[in-house]
Parts: C-alpha cells; sequence; structure tokens
C-alpha cells in the first residue's frame, strides 16, 4: 500500500493572526520536508507523530506538542492513525515564544481550548469568546515548561553513519567500541565526537533514542515486556525505569493515560 502525504498549505500567509487546522491522518502518513513564515503548534490529540524538524528529532504524544518557529524546515510521519491539530501563529506572536524547536508541554486549559475548536470547527477565531480563547491559548503557550523529548542530530559527518544505524535498531546493545571500529574511529574520538556534537554522551543518546522509540512503539499492540526487549533491555523492569525516568510515569501508565484505542 502507498504511503499517504499530506496536503500542505497553500497560502503564503495566515489568514488570521492565529490560525487552527485539523485532520485525521490514516496510518503510514507523511508530510515532505516544508518551511513557512508563521510559527506552528503541531499536536496530536491521539496518537503519536514524529516529526524531523532542524535536524532534530520530535515525538509528539498526547501530553506534549512540537512547536516550530517561523521559518523552520520540518517534516513528519505517523506510522499509526492520529488526530492531528495545528495552530498557526503569526511571527508577531512568536517573539514570546522559544526561539528553537521544543517539546512544549501541554495544559489541561490548551488541550481544552484545542478539542472545542476542533469539535467547533474553528479555524478562525471570529466571535468575541472564541478571539478570548485564541489569546488564552498563546498565553498558555508562552508559559508552557519545555521538554527534553528530543533527539539531537548530527550534520554529515563519521558520526551520522553511526546514529543511522543505531536509529534503524534501537534494540541493538553494541558498545561504543564496536560502533567505533565501524566508522574507523578510536572509541575516545568517537564519545568525543557525541557530546561536541550533539551536547550529550554515548549512552545518554542511546537512552533518549529508546525512550522516544517506546513513546511510539506503545501506540501499537505490543506488551509492555515486548516493547523492552525489542528495545534492548533484558528485563522489563530496567525499560520501566528507564521510562520513568523520563516521563515521569509507568509505560502502563502512560499508555492508559494518553493512548486512545478505537
Amino acid at each position: 500500500m502507498a504511503r499517504h502525504t499530506v496536503r500542505l498549505a497553500d497560502f503564503r500567509s495566515l489568514p488570521s493572526p492565529v490560525y487552527f487546522r485539523y485532520s485525521d491522518f490514516a496510518p503510514d502518513t507523511e508530510c515532505t520536508p516544508h518551511k513557512h513564515f508563521w510559527g506552528s503548534l503541531d499536536y496530536s490529540a491521539s496518537g503519536v507523530m514524529r516529526m524531523e524538524v532542524a535536524c532534530n528529532r520530535f515525538m509528539s504524544p498526547p501530553q506534549y506538542a512540537v512547536w516550530i518557529p517561523p521559518n523552520t524546515e520540518h517534516s513528519s510521519y505517523n506510522a499509526q492513525a492520529i488526530v492531528y491539530h495545528s495552530v498557526g501563529l503569526a511571527p508577531a506572536l512568536c517573539e514570546q515564544l522559544p526561539p528553537q524547536p521544543c517539546t512544549l508541554a501541554i495544559s489541561d486549559i490548551l488541550k481544552a481550548i484545542l478539542r472545542d475548536f476542533a469539535r467547533r470547527d474553528v479555524n478562525i477565531p471570529h466571535t468575541e469568546a472564541d478571539i478570548r480563547l485564541a489569546q488564552v491559548l498563546v498565553d498558555q503557550l508562552r508559559q508552557a515548561p519545555i521538554h527534553d523529548g528530543f533527539l539531537p542530530y548530527a550534520r554529515p559527518s563519521g558520526l551520522l553513519g553511526v546514529l543511522e544505524g543505531m536509529q534503524a535498531d534501537p534494540g541493538d546493545n553494541r558498545p561504543l567500541a564496536q560502533w567505533a571500529e565501524q566508522v574507523h574511529v578510536s572509541e575516545r574520538t568517537l564519545a568525543r565526537q557525541f557530546v561536541r556534537e550533539l551536547g550529550m554522551s554515548f549512552g545518554e543518546w542511546r537512552q533518549r533514542l529508546r525512550y522516544l522509540a517506546a513513546i511510539e512503539a506503545l501506540d501499537s499492540e505490543r506488551s509492555v515486556q515486548q516493547v523492552a526487549f525489542d528495545l534492548g533491555y533484558s528485563t522489563a523492569s530496567a525499560f520501566i525505569a528507564m521510562f520513568q525516568r523520563h516521563a515521569g510515569c509507568t509505560p502502563e501508565q502512560y499508555r492508559r493515560t494518553n493512548i486512545r484505542r478505537g
């Protein structure tokens, strides 16, 4: 079956300072790389969306949204069906938002506004009440905590081959020394490249890769134990401990709270 492709917005500037879009994306849907003059908050109300933004990978499960500043190239993919919401913000409204792409924790107030606007199919707030709600949404975004749920990437280099190999199989348990041998550098050199280019160690990057892969995997029917084994953990308890450190909850708690079955 051919992969689905998202139809991009066909306007060069936003129809209003705050503009809302909603779509139900089928499984195996991609949005090709693009950028626009406005800022964008991309959010999956149900299901998990994977985004590539400015050489970083982000995951957007229902408790987080991905903030994309103006003129920033990005693309997305979802393996499972998702309910997609997007908020476009005029450049003037982006000045008090983060200047770099990031994952933002979504408050219950913000979720409720998005849910209400989606239910009523509000693209442009016209009434006084909806204009006030849109302003509350912008205020909530400005206060939203930044979450480190992203995976930094390297520019084309020897390190990129290692990252792509690890990403192809997050459960691969090969140590740093074997990866260094594969790209013909010393273990110490490769370790330094991770810190210099990515801002984190080999072990930290692999753990974050596995956490983001776990978020995507928990949107499937696999058991927590199977997800743990697929990601290279010898026991489910070790996987659960890692996930809880990053997410603040266990995989089962996350699944009950954030994944709606159809």
